[in-house]
């Protein structure tokens, strides 16, 4: 496929996207029934679908009983913990194997022309951005998801939480399911601000910008309080009147799906043909930047709201760099 259609690449070789990302239409247009029909089916398909099938799966074949679940037990922890661990692997693993280590598309698409495996750096474990994301993932990332998943279904066994059935709540509850990729996006924009406050940056959630050219073993490479954090958008289900099968699809949209933010390529091909859209750019931006886009595709616009909203153009490119003297005169004064 022919990247330069839809981008440009500089002089390094980093691609970019000709056309800007836009905050979701509704908050301009809201009336616009053409564009809800599209919204709707790119809102649905095909990362929310792909997070919902593996939900379940989860839900059908994984989960223990809920009497099980009723006493705190290694044996069940475990089981998720290995499950977690082996979808995740399978997912980032395969992406990263396919795109990364056999390069199977090279650099069409890329954000950044350099793969981290030509960039060893003291940061990481043994030099290696790769290594130390891998580790990082599965001795913090999937362990803290883990023991927030484990504490969900143990309240939600022993109906410590509102558990609302679909047959007494339809409305409610297909309105909740709908609004969890909002709730995710304002729970991460909210963790994600206060963690780039400088005292806990740098000891928090600077081990996850050590990858400033992020891969998907980055995903989920994370300080324990970080992704304690991140994954603690499954409160919400235990505040709001919700039922468990929404909690573990909140739940998997923020472990598998941080995937999206991390994948390092706009399009992942697929055939000669098809490609499949990351929507990763705006977190790029984030981890290329580090000021901007705390949030996620622009559902909610908080970082439009807030001013820290960078699309990738010269107007945004202008407004951070406006940011920044601000911040330096402050900080000189």
């Amino acid at each position: 496929m022919d990247d330069l259609r839809s981008g440009t690449r500089n002089k390094r070789g980093d691609w970019s996207p000709s056309h800007h990302p836009e905050i979701a239409f509704y908050w301009k247009t809201p009336f616009d029934l053409r564009k809800w029909g599209k919204f709707l089916i790119d809102y649905v398909w095909p990362w929310n679908a792909f997070h919902m099938a593996i939900t379940l799966l989860y839900w059908h074949f994984i989960l223990p009983d809920w009497e099980v679940m009723k006493t705190l037990s290694w044996d069940w922890a475990l089981w998720l913990y290995a499950v977690n661990g082996l979808g995740i692997f399978l997912l980032y693993g395969s992406i990263e194997l396919v795109y990364y280590v056999k390069r199977r598309q090279g650099t069409r698409f890329k954000y950044n022309a350099k793969f981290p495996s030509e960039q060893p750096s003291d940061v990481f474990w043994f030099k290696s951005q790769n290594i130390d994301n891998f580790l990082r993932s599965y001795l913090s990332g999937i362990v803290f998801w883990t023991l927030v998943e484990v504490l969900m279904l143990w309240c939600y066994a022993n109906h410590y939480v509102y558990w609302l059935n679909w047959s007494e709540h339809p409305v409610w509850l297909t309105l909740l399911l709908f609004a969890t990729p909002l709730i995710h996006e304002v729970n991460f924009f909210v963790i994600h601000r206060v963690i780039h406050i400088p005292f806990f940056y740098k000891w928090i959630h600077s081990v996850h910008h050590n990858s400033i050219n992020p891969s998907p073993w980055s995903s989920l490479s994370m300080h324990p309080v970080e992704t304690f954090l991140y994954h603690g958008v499954i409160w919400w289900h235990l505040v709001l009147p919700s039922n468990p099968l929404i909690a573990l699809f909140q739940l998997h949209m923020a472990g598998y799906g941080a995937l999206n933010g991390h994948i390092g390529f706009d399009k992942l091909e697929l055939s000669d043909e098809t490609a499949l859209d990351s929507h990763a750019y705006l977190h790029y931006l984030h981890h290329k930047y580090f000021e901007v886009n705390y949030g996620a595709d622009g559902l909610i616009p908080l970082d439009y709201w807030f001013g820290t909203w960078h699309d990738g153009s010269k107007e945004a490119q202008a407004k951070m760099d406006e940011r920044y003297e601000k911040k330096v005169a402050r900080l000189n004064s």
